[in-house]
Formats: structure tokens, sequence, C-alpha cells
């Protein structure tokens, strides 16, 4: 049974290194939530996977890449990427994205 009620207290961060750390704090075979936190500078580089991604911006100001094109994201903003496009994030003020990805992502778990 999928945990259905979680508080964030109960999950741990996971260091990813390099300024960003991660929480993965929901995920069934279709859908997964990710908390993604980063240090000013902290770049989450250019990469694509097969999995449909909605990002939400709920702390600091991102330069978000997608297909080439960037653009200086903030709290409150949200980007969209397409399965199979190339995308990356600069974070520019300390910051948190809210990552949502269909179908979940097998190789974080």
């Amino acid at each position: 049974m999928t945990n259905t009620l979680i508080e964030d207290h109960s999950i741990e961060w996971t260091d990813l290194g390099a300024g960003i750390k991660r929480k993965i704090m929901a995920y069934n075979e279709t859908m997964m939530l990710v908390k993604v936190a980063f240090e000013p500078g902290a770049i989450g580089t250019l990469h694509q996977h097969p999995h449909t991604q909605a990002s939400y911006v709920s702390k600091g100001i991102f330069d978000i890449t997608i297909d080439g094109k960037t653009q200086r994201l903030h709290a409150g903003d949200v980007y969209f990427v397409p399965a199979g496009l190339i995308h990356g994030a600069v974070c520019i003020e300390l910051g948190e994205l809210v990552d949502v990805f269909t179908p979940m992502r097998e190789d974080f778990v």
C-alpha cells in the first residue's frame, strides 16, 4: 500500500554533492514527488530522461534551461519539461524545487 499522508520531518535528505540534496516525498508506479534543495551557485546539469516533469519553485531564484531556452524563475513559478527534452537548473539564490515526474523515476529509488 502506498503511503498517503507524509510528514516532511519524517524523511531524510540525501546529499547529492555540489550543493544539492534531495528528498523523495511520495511515489507509486505512475507518479513521483521529490523536493530538491540547492545552495546558491549549485548546478543541476543539463540532462534528459523519458519522464514528463513539472517543477514548482518553492523557494529562491533559478535560471532554468529547457530545450536551449533559459529563463529566470522565482518562488511561485513553475516549469514543465516534456519527456526527452534537455533541461537543467542553476541556483541563483538559496532555493528549493518540488519536482513531479510521470512515470516515477526508478533510478531515484
